[in-house]
């Protein structure tokens, strides 16, 4: 089992090419970087972490410049969006990015996608809430052709394209793993039907700890006739338990993510440093 670390990238925390270096000699396999755009004013939404959104919410830098400098400064560390809002973005240029990271990193990028919860952020890019689920799919299949097709088309019912071509493609073939973000039993649908990987939180409203719901999400991929060991499963929002983290490698979780504050080095190394110890323990 592999650990990774995410942080909202701003100007007050570490940069995504020192934290990438800390964490490359520490063992960890991954970084990742959130992504808001914009946050509104006003809030149709509440926060799905309750109370106040965080600062660091509207200070996020964009997570494909900021995993390209993380990158940019280490050999083997994996970079990853966690998670794009791909309904807020074009297809045809975030393929383009996707391939582009992609193709610079040395085939080292995860696309994790999602479908957001910020209905006033997303009707600023002109996405209509209802169907955001339905676009996100859209987008997705549509990047898929993109990667895979030197004429590449696309008609939905909410992305339309004639043929195009488009470069670079991405050096991971058919295209970098996109991991899917998302609750049960949702989320692990949307998996389902169109990731290569499922990105659930630890704990949620509705699931106390989200290993428990494993063997429903083996089923839900078995009736679907999708080979369990093509969706591998990336835990959010794990603490430095030993036992807690042995567990989910027994369950067959490839991957735990660790959420970082958006602080300088002075806070996050030491916490880097623990983890250092553990994940000899449970890779």
């Amino acid at each position: 089992m592999q650990i990774g670390a995410a942080m909202f990238f701003t100007d007050y925390s570490m940069s995504p090419g020192e934290l990438g270096q800390a964490l490359e000699e520490r063992g960890f396999e991954s970084v990742w970087a959130p992504e808001h755009s914009h946050i509104p004013l006003t809030r149709k939404t509440p926060f799905p972490g309750g109370g106040d959104l965080p600062k660091k919410y509207y200070d996020a830098m964009d997570p494909f410049v900021s995993l390209m400098a993380a990158a940019a400064a280490t050999t083997k560390l994996k970079v990853g969006t966690g998670v794009c809002l791909v309904n807020q973005r074009d297809p045809i240029q975030t393929a383009k990015l996707v391939a582009s990271i992609d193709q610079l990193s040395g085939g080292r990028f995860l696309f994790g996608v999602g479908n957001g919860w910020n209905q006033d952020e997303m009707e600023n890019h002109g996405t209509d809430f209802a169907t955001r689920h339905k676009l996100v799919r859209e987008r997705i299949e549509a990047m898929k052709a993109i990667w895979t097709k030197s004429k590449a088309e696309y008609h939905g019912e909410l992305v339309k394209f004639d043929p195009v071509m488009a470069w670079p493609k991405p050096v991971q073939k058919p295209h970098p793993p996109i991991i899917v973000g998302g609750a049960f039993p949702y989320g692990a649908r949307r998996a389902v039907r169109y990731g290569d990987g499922w990105i659930p939180l630890r704990t949620r409203a509705g699931y106390a700890e989200v290993r428990d719901l494993l063997p429903k999400f083996h089923e839900m991929a078995k009736n679907a006739g999708r080979d369990i060991a093509s969706i591998p499963i990336t835990i959010w929002n794990s603490k430095e338990d030993e036992d807690q983290l042995k567990r989910d490698r027994d369950a067959g979780v490839v991957r735990v993510v660790v959420s970082l504050e958006s602080d300088k080095a002075d806070k996050i190394l030491p916490d880097l440093d623990r983890w250092a110890k553990i994940i000899p323990k449970v890779a």
